[in-house]
């Protein structure tokens, strides 16, 4: 089963997208909803301050944190990439479990948000949304880049964590969520 943070953002888009899958998710949304053993985790676009702070705020981050660092796979869009990020410009780092350095609203405000499409691992081309998008500016030795849009990186994959600039939610292609299933947790 695959747990989807509901505190804020995506979340349902996430889970329709994992329902057309034929994949059993459940909605986290306090604490004690940790202790379901869940198989994978995934942490929506949305706002990363209000994430951040409702995660310290309701006791989350470290067992979150310790989840992710313990193996079990997670895929963060948008702000679940600042999420996951080991170092934030212009923010605080939170779980910072992903050896990567992200730049918040690189791509401006939401004027700035636009619709592409671009490879993505070796799974061909697929629709990327990009709203307020945070872009990835350098990653770890062990950290793949999967997606690159004029020449900034916007997915990356280090172990068995996944993250993504845009927002594969907001669309109908299941590609990069296939792919997490699959090639990140193994579940499919």
């Amino acid at each position: 089963m695959i747990g989807v943070f509901a505190l804020q953002g995506a979340f349902a888009e996430h889970e329709a997208c994992l329902d057309k899958l034929g994949v059993p998710f459940a909605e986290i949304r306090k604490k004690e909803d940790l202790d379901r053993g869940f198989d994978a985790l995934i942490i929506p676009g949305g706002e990363s301050t209000v994430m951040d702070k409702l995660l310290r705020d309701m006791d989350m981050l470290d067992t979150v944190r310790g989840m992710i660092l313990g193996g079990t796979p997670v895929f963060g869009t948008c702000a679940g990439l600042i999420l996951l990020s080991s170092e934030v410009e212009g923010g605080r780092t939170c779980l910072g479990t992903m050896d990567v350095r992200t730049v918040r609203n690189a791509y401006g405000r939401q004027l700035g948000s636009f619709r592409t499409v671009s490879s993505f691992a070796d799974e061909g081309e697929v629709p990327m949304v990009f709203i307020r998008a945070p872009y990835i500016e350098s990653a770890g030795p062990d950290t793949r880049v999967l997606a690159e849009v004029d020449g900034r990186i916007v997915a990356a994959r280090s172990g068995r964590q996944l993250a993504t600039a845009f927002h594969p939610e907001l669309t109908d292609d299941l590609t990069v969520h296939r792919y997490f299933l699959e090639k990140v947790a193994g579940i499919l």
